[in-house]
């Protein structure tokens, strides 16, 4: 029969066809030429018409077991060339293990950041809250309920940025302990520390900078004494500058203090000794504290004839220029990598 020939001779194409399919693409194209609406099998449909009845079935027959077996070749074919875009993926995406790998330079922690971190740990572990409040301050929480009132010739001590005459940057992290105080309205004991950055009109130089970060301390209860003050500076010094180091306390003067100390540290270069770091003394300053003034207490509405507290502020810089020997307190903002570089947490 004239179209079982004609069938062969599609197959035959197809077969050749499908296996110089070199991709997906060339593959869909060949099976568009054979399978698709305008392939030769459609041809041989539209001339079935004219065959006899005993013809047609046998034709039809053939025709299906041709498209079948060229389909089935189709998919053999898309099988094989999935599996080699596989096995080339796999090959062109093989790391090799030999190889050296990148060499990464990751950054470290700021040293300020370092020390305060530092500090929080020792204070959390001795069971204080960390507590933080706004760098931009009203004059009312700066000053005024820390017993500094407007005429106070104290405030010269602390040159303010002020924004208007009630909104400055604050001059230190004590309005944080008064924000506290006020929270617990008068009638719960507070044992927090507040870090933070401060602000005051300094003439930037080696020792000074108009901007540097500040830790402060307060315990209020009802049975707080300077003992318990003494004890607690004595632990952060030596967690600080060593387990050797011995801590002094000198009479001084600050507004919301009453006593006021100023408290200094065995030298940790020369062990007490003398040297050129604790300028020949033994000692090196290090903070101020005191027991809280009882002005503070009543402003902030706790009864000052049953609470009584300490209060303590250390810089941070200060820490640091001392533990690690830094002469300029500039470095700290210049963001120089070198000078970075040398404190790895």
């Amino acid at each position: 029969m004239a179209i079982k020939d004609q069938l062969n001779s599609i197959k035959e194409a197809a077969k050749k066809a499908i296996k110089e399919a070199q991709s997906m693409v060339e593959l869909n194209d060949v099976k568009a030429k054979f399978l698709g609406k305008k392939s030769a099998f459609n041809d041989i449909m539209k001339s079935m018409k004219d065959l006899s009845k005993e013809e047609r079935p046998v034709v039809g027959k053939e025709t299906n077991l041709a498209k079948r077996d060229i389909q089935t070749w189709i998919d053999d074919k898309r099988q094989e060339l999935h599996d080699l875009e596989v096995a080339k993926q796999i090959e062109e995406e093989t790391v090799d293990v030999t190889m050296p790998g990148k060499e990464f330079h990751p950054g470290t922690t700021h040293l300020l950041t370092q020390i305060t971190d530092e500090i929080e740990d020792v204070f959390i572990g001795m069971g204080y809250e960390v507590m933080e409040g706004p760098e931009m301050e009203i004059d009312e929480y700066n000053f005024e309920k820390l017993n500094l009132p407007k005429d106070h010739p104290a405030r010269d001590m602390q040159d303010t940025f002020y924004i208007n005459d009630t909104v400055l940057l604050r001059t230190h992290t004590s309005p944080v302990q008064v924000r506290t105080m006020l929270e617990k309205g008068g009638k719960e004991p507070v044992k927090i520390i507040c870090p933070g950055k401060v602000y005051r009109r300094d003439e930037d130089d080696a020792t000074h900078s108009h901007q540097f970060m500040q830790i402060e301390g307060l315990v209020v209860d009802k049975d707080t004494t300077m003992a318990d003050l003494k004890g607690t500076l004595l632990v952060i010094a030596r967690e600080m500058f060593g387990q050797n180091r011995e801590i002094r306390l000198r009479p001084s003067y600050f507004p919301f203090t009453e006593p006021s100390v100023e408290v200094d540290v065995s030298c940790h270069n020369c062990n007490g000794a003398g040297c050129h770091i604790c300028k020949q003394t033994g000692w090196i300053e290090v903070l101020g504290a005191g027991m809280v003034n009882n002005n503070v207490l009543e402003a902030s509405g706790y009864d000052s004839t049953v609470y009584q507290g300490f209060a303590f502020g250390v810089g941070v810089e200060r820490i640091a220029m001392l533990k690690y020997k830094i002469n300029d307190i500039r470095q700290f903002y210049t963001n120089d990598l070198r000078f970075n570089k040398q404190f790895k947490s």
